[in-house]
């Protein structure tokens, strides 16, 4: 059959972007301090740092890693905290002098952070002293030669700065006990690292910026390498997409999402910052209260978030209050946008919740829909410019329009492969460039993607991805269990859940048992919703757990 390469853009949007503007990720930064330097960057509990600030802090967080811990270019850098003012001073800082970020997900379990910081090499890590628990308990198992410990008014300085990490630790009791011998305080990192000047590093698009962790049919964690040039090739496709409907130097935008994730680091954190907005950081969006009184006092243009985070904003009531008259942009991606969420989200504040696509292996967008869109469609799109998308069969055969197969991308801002691990790389890449999504679509005449399935497995918990062999290899270990198959179920918050069916071994086996086990080695989203004993398990002809059977059936009982 000839090849169809399914290709549509909105009016206004070029079809190629141009790849030889930024040589690397510094570039981008070096033109937006030139353009904004004396407006805001970042904000976070009402302190605010610009763009010029940016530029003096994180040269100095470079400086030291550089010039005190004499690290070579190319050395692994962890960041694990929410958002606050110091994730962007390191994140820019160690982009410009040619480290690799490794986000962590500030809650891991120690199981989980072991593994990536095992497998990425990580010399450095950045963490909020909140979590120094848990690096404590990994600590003589992993590479790292430095931590620097961040706590949560270091930026404030003085009196209220003090006051801040005094709450947090003695009144909230946020702080679990740790202690982590030669740790860095990081006020004192940036105090040694402005004793010298940073030095200039060569930084070419082929060079790694980032392992940006994520998950696989395996249940291991994967580092997806994201080159200097696959970040810029996704900055630019997202800037000529929103161009037409923004003002450049003038939007605040809400990053409600972590930014240790890939939409909200792309999209918020660097996408924004060379458009010259103010990033508002929300470091506890599940605080909803507390988050929209801080949106109370800004006159936002833009917001990013996935579907729960919107849902949960619409059922506030003093959200619905709020003034709305600057807003331009509202982008929800990491999971599917709902039709219900969508048309009170437009009722609400007059202006559309545009669904996006993307993943960790693709920087992360793929389709975006127009940001003027008429009306919800229920789909996830059209391609970014530069980006090729087919449609394909079992077989590896390119279906036309209107047929469904799974939905496989080619751009500049896919992937280099998977960090050491060649034979996944080689499954996930096809031989002609393509990458597979594990998601089933369709493409109708105007070029617009729908998902009507996904190949894979995966369960998506508010935009978080969640691989059922990470479950099941966790439960599988209880010595009650024999058997375990675990699948994603609809729910009202989160989209999805997760749901463990299990042969007991153990006849005395509850749930409560199984949950509290869950604990120990899975992250909050991970840990299953739901248990359901089983005296077998369906399976294939050869043995294998037929999960599919299971997700169906607990879908119409849903």
């Amino acid at each position: 059959m000839e090849k169809v390469w399914l290709k549509s853009y909105p009016a206004g949007v070029p079809a190629e972007i141009d790849m030889q503007r930024y040589q690397c990720i510094g570039d981008v930064f070096d033109e937006g301090v030139r353009k904004y330097g004396p407006q805001a960057a970042y904000s976070n509990m009402s302190k605010e740092i610009s763009y010029q600030e940016l530029d003096e802090l994180s040269a100095h967080f470079a400086s030291f890693l550089q010039n005190d811990l004499g690290l070579a270019k190319g050395a692994r850098i962890a960041l694990m905290m929410p958002n606050l003012l110091q994730y962007p001073i390191c994140l820019w800082g160690a982009l410009r002098a040619g480290y690799v970020v490794v986000n962590c997900n500030p809650l891991y379990t120690p199981r989980e952070l072991e593994h990536q910081l095992k497998d990425s090499g990580a010399e450095v890590i950045v963490i909020l002293e909140n979590f120094a628990a848990t690096l404590q308990e990994v600590l003589s198992l992993v590479p790292l030669k430095h931590v620097v410990v961040v706590r949560i008014g270091d930026m404030f300085g003085g009196l209220k700065g003090m006051l801040i990490n005094l709450v947090v630790k003695y009144v909230k009791k946020m702080v679990p006990a740790w202690n982590i011998p030669g740790y860095i305080p990081f006020k004192e990192v940036l105090a040694r690292g402005a004793a010298h000047p940073l030095k200039p590093v060569a930084v070419a698009q082929g060079d790694l910026a980032f392992l940006q962790y994520t998950g696989g049919t395996t249940g291991v964690a994967k580092g997806a390498m994201l080159l200097h040039k696959n970040i810029i090739a996704n900055l630019q496709q997202a800037h000529t997409w929103i161009a037409p409907f923004i003002k450049e130097g003038e939007e605040v935008i809400v990053t409600a999402l972590p930014l240790y994730h890939i939409f909200s680091m792309t999209a918020n954190c660097l996408t924004f910052f060379k458009v010259g907005a103010k990033n508002i950081l929300i470091t506890n969006p599940r605080d909803i209260p507390g988050f929209v009184k801080e949106l109370s006092r800004q006159r936002f243009t833009a917001i990013t978030g996935v579907n729960t985070l919107f849902n949960a904003l619409l059922h506030n009531a003093e959200f619905q209050t709020l003034d709305f008259s600057q807003l331009r942009c509202a982008l929800g991606g990491g999971m599917a946008v709902q039709r219900a969420v969508a048309e009170k989200w437009r009722q609400v504040t007059g202006i559309p919740l545009v669904e996006a696509y993307g993943l960790t292996e693709t920087s992360p967008a793929v389709t975006i829909n127009p940001l003027n869109l008429p009306a919800f469609n229920g789909s996830i799109g059209l391609p970014v410019s530069s980006t090729e998308i087919a449609i394909r069969d079992e077989d590896g055969n390119d279906l036309g329009v209107g047929q469904t197969g799974e939905l496989c991308v080619r751009g500049p801002q896919v992937m280099a492969g998977y960090y050491m691990r060649p034979d996944e790389t080689a499954k996930a890449m096809t031989a002609d460039g393509f990458l597979h999504t594990g998601d089933i679509a369709a493409v109708d005449e105007h070029g617009f993607i729908r998902i009507v399935d996904r190949k894979k497995d995966m369960i998506i918990v508010s935009g978080f991805n969640v691989y059922p062999n990470e479950i099941e290899d966790v439960v599988a270990t209880h010595p009650g269990v024999l058997e375990v198959a675990a699948v994603g179920v609809p729910n009202e918050h989160s989209g999805e859940a997760v749901k463990v069916f299990i042969v007991k071994k153990d006849p005395a086996l509850t749930v409560d048992s199984i949950i509290t086990y869950c604990r120990h080695s899975l992250t909050g989203y991970k840990i299953p919703k739901q248990v359901e004993f089983r005296s077998e398990l369906p399976k294939s002809a050869v043995g294998k757990i037929l999960r599919r059977e299971l997700r169906d059936e607990a879908g119409k009982a849903a």
